[in-house]
């Protein structure tokens, strides 16, 4: 199995990348394929004293920034790191790709290099995000931030694929966001979506509220990608400030601080619950071959869970299963692209 790692993405470019790669390598049994400037990656492999036969490089001499428009600098910045990545997994040289660059980039590779799966009219940027029941997939978190009916219906099948297949869920439950548990509540989108995943063959639990995704009451959660996005960032500013706020309560003083102590074991749990590098990147779900987007401030142990989860999800074949599955949904709802 093939890893295709770019190594130039994210806000601190080559060192996580590399370290992350050098200890998956090392206890995945898998191999990896650095994209970056060689001699750069080669002199910090140098440095970690690597001398594994399981990292290749391919270099790479330019970056696709957050300043760039996406589809246009896929387009002309053919030595991008993001872009000779995607083409290698197009091309069949890896199995799938971990990046860390710039969202835009590497959605903006990932479908229009890399394509989308047979049926699938629109991928959808699917991270995973703590609840108090364990991890659950929210999609769509900002692919797609205008969506038809249809495109909720094929992000409830892909998420449920994936949290049965790689999240380990029995029956995975699938919600769509809501500012109300009844049916009859809700714009048009959430509404016609409402009835369409109600036919659809996933465990459909209806609507969700915002207060009760961090509650755990659902394992899928299906909105247009400008909802999704606003309750991701949402739930990374309220677990930085929770996680910033307890850590300065414990540091008042020296009874605090001896309460910190007493408390040690649950706060490591809590605060490991909240993690973000627990649980690898966000994945571009209904591309043709695996894409996970890494957070931009990934450190080591974030592109190594990545990694992980990339061997998770080509193990589990969920390619082939959601391309079945939306093949399946024939008859339940149309979706067509203009």
């Amino acid at each position: 199995m093939k890893i295709i790692v770019d190594a130039m993405g994210g806000d601190i470019a080559f060192a996580p990348q590399i370290e992350g790669s050098v200890r998956a390598a090392g206890e995945l049994g898998v191999q990896i394929v650095l994209v970056g400037d060689e001699q750069t990656i080669s002199r910090h492999l140098d440095r970690l004293g690597y001398k594994g036969n399981d990292i290749a490089i391919v270099h790479a001499s330019d970056v696709i920034t957050n300043d760039d428009e996406p589809a246009k600098a896929v387009r002309s910045k053919k030595d991008a790191s993001i872009v000779v990545a995607a083409n290698l997994l197009k091309n069949g040289e890896g199995d799938a790709l971990v990046s860390a660059g710039a969202t835009g980039g590497v959605l903006a590779a990932g479908l229009l290099i890399v394509g989308r799966i047979n049926g699938v009219a629109r991928p959808a940027l699917a991270p995973i995000i703590p609840t108090d029941k364990g991890p659950a997939l929210l999609l769509d978190a900002g692919a797609n931030a205008d969506c038809k009916p249809e495109n909720l219906l094929q992000f409830g099948i892909m998420g449920s694929v994936y949290a049965a297949n790689v999240l380990g869920k029995e029956n995975p439950r699938v919600a769509v966001v809501n500012i109300g548990g009844e049916a009859h509540k809700g714009n048009t989108l959430v509404k016609e979506a409402y009835a369409l995943l109600a036919a659809a063959p996933v465990n459909f639990c209806g609507n969700i509220e915002g207060r009760e995704i961090p509650m755990g009451e659902a394992d899928v959660i299906v909105c247009d990608g400008f909802v999704g996005n606003v309750i991701l960032k949402l739930t990374e500013g309220l677990a930085q400030t929770l996680l910033g706020n307890i850590k300065a309560i414990f540091k008042k003083n020296i009874f605090t601080m001896l309460a910190a102590a007493m408390c040690k074991g649950g706060f490591t749990e809590f605060k490991k619950k909240m993690d973000y590098t627990e649980y690898g990147g966000a994945l571009l779900l209904g591309a043709k071959h695996p894409v996970i987007k890494a957070h931009g401030s990934s450190n080591a142990k974030a592109v190594y869970s990545a990694i992980r989860q990339a061997k998770r999800f080509i193990e589990m074949d969920v390619v082939e299963k959601i391309e079945t599955d939306i093949a399946r949904m024939e008859g339940i709802g149309s979706v067509t692209e203009s």
